[in-house]
């Protein structure tokens, strides 16, 4: 067998193939990735077969399987990585000379509860600094724990029946609340549920508007309403709070979101924002980011700046 030491100390982008290898499971993906060929990115895949005397890999119809022995390596691998990278990276973080670029994945409620809280502050310290906002999604979680993102801000519940419950953030994840909030429904002024006595029945009496956040089409609402054999009957899908407020405003439907994404429409548009007739634990909007930037200055900079907002 090859001597591993050796090797590895002699050529770092074995260990970089692996590690992409095991993050795309595909050799093609890998490839595109490390700006290589697929020919050139298999034969590291053979180098490294011989280097650790298993086949690390096994090819299924989807793309590759990782071998029990090419899991137990991906966490070290992450570890001597981020290692080397902050090789390079600087004792300080000076944020009126920064160029630097944060990557962020944010629920959209986000854009108007948590960003104008501390992007201000942020752009008046550093501003020659970059953020780079893209829409939470599925893959956002697999995203910060393979630290392609700087900070994901998501939503997770405190209800024990939620499946997005605060307790499923990964291990490898660090997080802090910043702010906590109750759905609410919204329909428009003179809506007939008005002049009924504001129940279960009545509020699913009525169609709704369903208001995706994240790219999630169900959340703790639907959870509990599927646990009751109930359900809502949605007559629209859209991802636009404000689109679905002036829908209610022009018709008998009804449509349920964060208060304080809607709290703004009140003073502004004729509609009417009650609590949901359902006993549900308000939900928590949570900064998030990999443990392994705990000590890196630019991100704990961001990181302490935007959590101060929230501090109270």
């Amino acid at each position: 067998m090859i001597d591993l030491s050796r090797l590895l100390k002699n050529d770092m982008n074995l260990l970089i193939c692996l590690y992409v290898l095991l993050q795309e499971r595909s050799v093609s993906r890998a490839a595109d990735k490390l700006y290589l060929s697929q020919s050139a990115v298999s034969k590291q895949l053979t180098k490294l077969r011989q280097v650790f005397d298993d086949p690390l890999f096994e090819r299924e119809s989807k793309g590759l399987l990782p071998t029990p022995k090419a899991l137990s390596l991906e966490a070290k691998l992450q570890q001597i990585l981020l290692q080397v990278d902050q090789l390079s990276d600087p004792d300080r973080f000076e944020p009126e000379s920064s160029t630097r670029s944060f990557n962020i994945d944010l629920i959209e409620t986000a854009y108007s509860t948590i960003y104008p809280r501390f992007l201000p502050e942020a752009l008046a310290e550093a501003p020659n600094i970059t953020i780079n906002s893209r829409d939470w999604n599925e893959n956002s979680i697999q995203r910060l724990q393979r630290r392609e993102v700087d900070f994901g801000i998501g939503i997770f519940e405190w209800d024990n029946r939620a499946k997005t419950h605060v307790e499923t953030i990964p291990e490898s994840l660090s997080y802090v609340e910043l702010m906590r909030d109750a759905s609410s429904c919204v329909m428009r002024k003179g809506h007939p549920a008005l002049d009924e006595e504001w129940s279960l029945e009545t509020f699913l009496k009525y169609r709704h508007i369903q208001v995706v956040t994240g790219g999630v089409n169900t959340w703790l609402l639907h959870e509990v309403l599927a646990a009751k054999r109930l359900k809502l009957d949605n007559a629209v899908n859209m991802s636009d709070i404000a689109s679905a407020v002036r829908m209610c405003e022009k018709s008998d439907l009804l449509t349920t979101y964060p208060y304080e994404c809607v709290r703004e429409f009140v003073d502004k548009a004729e509609i009417v924002v009650k609590r949901l007739p359902l006993d549900l634990e308000p939900g928590g909007q949570f900064l998030l980011w990999n443990k392994q930037f705990d000590s890196d200055p630019s991100h704990k900079w961001l990181r302490e700046l935007i959590i101060n907002q929230f501090s109270d």
